[in-house]
């Protein structure tokens, strides 16, 4: 062995012995006849002390150390002198006083330094990731994958579940997004697929008698990427037969509970997870993603804006459109660059504009406001009745400032969901110590794609319609709501699930609805449609995030913290400048031709 311990373990009780470590030099200090260096390796750092006068050859070749260069030092481990004592690091009492020093192997200067507090670009980390990865945060991130992975491993195995692999290899089935395909040596002309989820094996698993199914599932997606998203990721997948609705959330609440319990004992999970409908969703929080630990809800001013003289609002009325409002208490001296900021930041969300409205402090209730107690670009256009109407209605004081957005309901939904996020960043309401997890339930089963003038399965086209809206697929689909769920965690969604369908009849209406012909259907989903001819159990699960939960537990803000190897924003890898190009004899033995776009 190259070391009898880790860098991070030495502690008081070890002093006297004769230990040998191994690690990386983080830091070299050169004192006349006294080096000292920080090693360190997964486990943390420890101070090691080259003394010129005890032992001459190690100090001699310590001279030369740079950083990031790997040796094995042996030494005995000795308390540091009062008042030099390190209380940041836990090997800070001790140090290791060395008697031998071997250079295992030496370093190029790192691109960065080994420091969490790094300001270098994302590329370049990605580029240099097998140095990036020694940074004690990223470290800390794998460990904490790992743990969460080890926890529901051990919890779904003890909820009866089995562990079960699936193919990487299927064919094109799209299910929302583009597929990556790998083409086929053996078939010419022919293409695999890279499984954008598991879902057709899944329900195939139940129809085979498996009962309760799970795995880390590799999933691909070829969407453009952001923050919470990769073009391959790992969901923790799961499907249970014989179950309703109310058994699959029973399992995950209990999971989630468990998960956080044994990896961030610190954080505080309120239970039971509440149950909330898509339509109270939208209507107080704008938005199927809330984050419920504030209040801020959202109010819809459509009605009471709809005669107030305001060309803006009624315009958009007129159009169809939404009008609503949040209400940040107490910010009524918000400055007018405070403002334009938030107007910017709407802007990024789609919306036209924002229409403020200050309420000042200065009275002592609504029916004391006078037109000089209001500032807001509307004043001088809607009457004082109308403005206390919208006061109350949104929930407004004194002392308040009211945040209006109109337009397109889509549009203004997620441009005011946005706002209320970052008022809630900017006021420090949420407690990032507290994770509220939230159900989301009855969502609709369709809705109405304006580009393909038809409609869309709401998640996908394998949701069951609620038992007694199964004769709306005939007569008014879009009031159809399924048996679908979502898991919302702060404000991120952590994963969809359903009961499925499993009725062969129903199925196939649902893909008649959103335009799939006979020959597409019996294309894609033919094998799932004949396994229902033979005794498919009712059955149900979801796919679940797995890095979108680590990040979360992490504090991080981006996925990519949380994955060894990930893909930039651009879906690049610089480690393996991957995408790449390939040999003109592997194009030909696939039977394939590039063409050049331009051309």
């Amino acid at each position: 062995m190259f070391r009898d311990m880790t860098c991070g373990e030495p502690r008081q009780a070890d002093s006297g012995k004769i230990i040998t470590l191994s690690g990386w030099v983080h830091r070299r200090r050169d004192h006349g006849g006294l080096t000292f260096i920080d090693l360190r390796d997964y486990s943390g750092l420890m101070q090691v002390v080259f003394n010129e006068d005890t032992a001459r050859d190690a100090h001699t070749l310590a001279g030369d150390l740079r950083s990031e260069w790997v040796v094995q030092i042996k030494g005995s481990v000795q308390e540091r002198r009062a008042g030099a004592e390190n209380p940041d690091l836990p090997t800070g009492s001790v140090e290791l006083i060395a008697t031998g020093l071997t250079v295992l192997n030496r370093s190029e200067t790192p691109p960065f330094e080994i420091e969490d507090d790094l300001n270098v670009a994302d590329e370049t980390r990605l580029r240099y990731r097998f140095v990036d990865l020694r940074r004690p945060r990223m470290y800390k991130n794998l460990k904490l994958r790992h743990d969460v992975i080890q926890s529901t491993r051990n919890y779904m195995v003890g909820q009866g579940f089995l562990e079960i692999e699936t193919p990487i290899l299927l064919k094109s089935t799209p299910e929302g997004a583009r597929d990556y395909v790998v083409p086929s040596r053996v078939h010419p002309g022919t293409f695999y697929a890279l499984p954008q989820s598991p879902q057709q094996l899944k329900q195939l698993l139940m129809v085979s008698g498996v009962d309760r199914y799970f795995q880390f599932a590799h999933c691909f997606r070829d969407e453009d990427l952001r923050a919470d998203r990769q073009p391959e990721h790992t969901q923790i997948d799961l499907e249970m037969s014989f179950v309703e609705q109310e058994d699959v959330l029973q399992v995950l609440e209990g999971l989630y509970t468990t998960m956080v319990a044994q990896t961030r004992p610190d954080l505080q999970v309120p239970t039971p997870f509440p149950r909330m409908t898509y339509a109270e969703a939208i209507e107080r929080y704008a938005t199927d993603k809330p984050d419920i630990r504030f209040g801020m809800e959202v109010s819809r001013l459509t009605d009471v804006v709809a005669n107030s003289g305001f060309g803006v609002f009624e315009s958009v009325v007129a159009g169809g459109g939404a009008i609503r409002a949040i209400v940040a208490e107490g910010c009524a001296d918000y400055t007018r660059r405070q403002t334009d900021e938030l107007i910017e930041f709407v802007k990024s969300s789609g919306a036209q504009g924002l229409i403020p409205i200050h309420i000042s402090a200065s009275v002592a209730s609504l029916n004391d406001v006078t037109v000089d107690d209001i500032r807001s670009p509307i004043r001088n256009h809607v009457s004082l009745d109308k403005l206390k109407e919208i006061a109350t209605t949104a929930g407004a004081g004194p002392g308040d400032l009211i945040l209006i957005i109109a337009g397109p309901d889509g549009v203004v939904n997620t441009a005011i969901s946005n706002l209320r996020g970052e008022m809630g960043r900017r006021l420090d309401l949420a407690d990032p110590n507290v994770f509220n997890f939230v159900f989301v339930v009855d969502f609709p089963l369709f809705e109405w794609d304006e580009d393909r003038n038809g409609w869309a399965a709401m998640h996908h086209v394998f949701t069951s319609p609620r038992q007694q809206d199964v004769g709306l697929l005939d007569t008014n689909p879009g009031a159809a709501l399924g048996q679908l769920y979502d898991l919302v965690l702060n404000g991120v969604e952590l994963g969809s699930g359903s009961i499925r369908i499993i009725d062969r009849k129903v199925q196939e209406k649902v893909f008649e609805l959103i335009g799939h012909s006979a020959e597409q259907v019996d294309q894609r989903f033919g094998q799932l449609l004949r396994a229902f001819e033979y005794g498919a159990p009712p059955h149900g699960g979801m796919g679940l995030g797995l890095d979108r939960i680590v990040m979360l537990l992490a504090g991080e803000d981006n996925i990519r913290e949380v994955i060894a190897f990930p893909k930039t924003q651009a879906a690049v890898d610089p480690l393996f400048d991957a995408p790449g190009t390939i040999t003109d004899e592997q194009l030909e033995e696939l039977s394939i031709t590039v063409v050049d776009s331009d051309g």
